[in-house]
């Protein structure tokens, strides 16, 4: 039933609501960090219109559209961890949920929450300000909503599969920082993948940190076909599954190697 991951989605939504200096702080960090992004690539591009056949607009819509996208997606990556190390997973294993149920629904609740107070605010100030190009007609827009979605089920799988870790390691935080540093970069968000050299962007395209950002940018921009979409999107489902078993292989092995001591 999803009753009760609904109820643990509704609670992190709440506990988000209550804290909001940090609200506003989350959107004014946004906000900070696309007019970095467009200060950088307004200096790089200087007089010229386009590099390489890429515009400036395609750039900036791309890190607008990338940075409020990573707002909404922020995982929760110590949620196990922090449990593990408190004792507190003892408890948790005894109620009659999953908890990696329970681990999405808490991120889903927060990202419900930045979607409508850090997404929605940051987007409509950068694009009054710097602009973005429009999407490439309604499906694609429909499209890229979807493409969103898979990308957060990927980013979330990863972080899935980190946590994971933490039944070997007394801290997981080196890996959850390797992990963020190959998201960030290899994601496209931070580089367009368009400036990356053929060969590079090629095998990029088929690792899954393409798909959390870049690949609903590209459908955004009317960059694919309805074919290649269709194979980007399987790309993402792909991506998912494989991920997720390894972390569910990686949880079922950790719970019978679990100690707990104290309490």
């Amino acid at each position: 039933m999803l009753t009760p991951y609904l109820a643990f989605a509704k609670k992190s939504f709440l506990n988000r609501s209550a804290y909001r200096f940090n609200h506003f702080m989350g959107i004014l960090n946004t906000i900070l960090r696309i007019f970095i992004f467009w200060g950088i690539y307004k200096a790089l591009y200087g007089d010229r219109s386009e590099v390489d056949g890429i515009t400036m607009t395609m750039v900036t819509t791309n890190f607008i559209l990338s940075i409020c996208l990573e707002a909404v997606f922020c995982v929760n990556d110590f949620y196990l961890p922090d449990r593990i190390n408190s004792g507190s997973i003892a408890n948790e294993l005894l109620l009659p949920i999953s908890f990696p149920g329970r681990m999405l629904a808490d991120n889903l609740g927060n990202a419900v929450f930045k979607l409508i107070y850090h997404f929605v605010p940051a987007l409509i100030v950068s694009v009054l300000i710097m602009g973005i190009q429009a999407p490439a007609g309604i499906p694609m827009l429909l499209l890229f909503i979807l493409s969103a979605l898979l990308g957060y089920g990927v980013l979330w799988t990863i972080s899935f599969a980190v946590q994971m870790c933490s039944f070997w390691l007394i801290n997981v935080w080196s890996i959850v920082t390797i992990k963020n540093v190959f998201v960030n970069v290899l994601s496209g968000s931070m580089i367009p993948l368009w400036f990356m050299p053929d060969w590079m962007s090629g095998v990029l395209e088929l690792l899954p940190f393409s798909s959390i950002y870049f690949t609903p940018v590209q459908i955004y921009l009317g960059q694919l076909s309805y074919g290649e979409i269709a194979v980007k999107c399987a790309i993402q489902v792909v991506w998912i599954g494989v991920i997720y078993l390894i972390g569910t292989l990686l949880w079922e092995k950790g719970k019978r190697k679990l100690v707990v001591q104290g309490g």
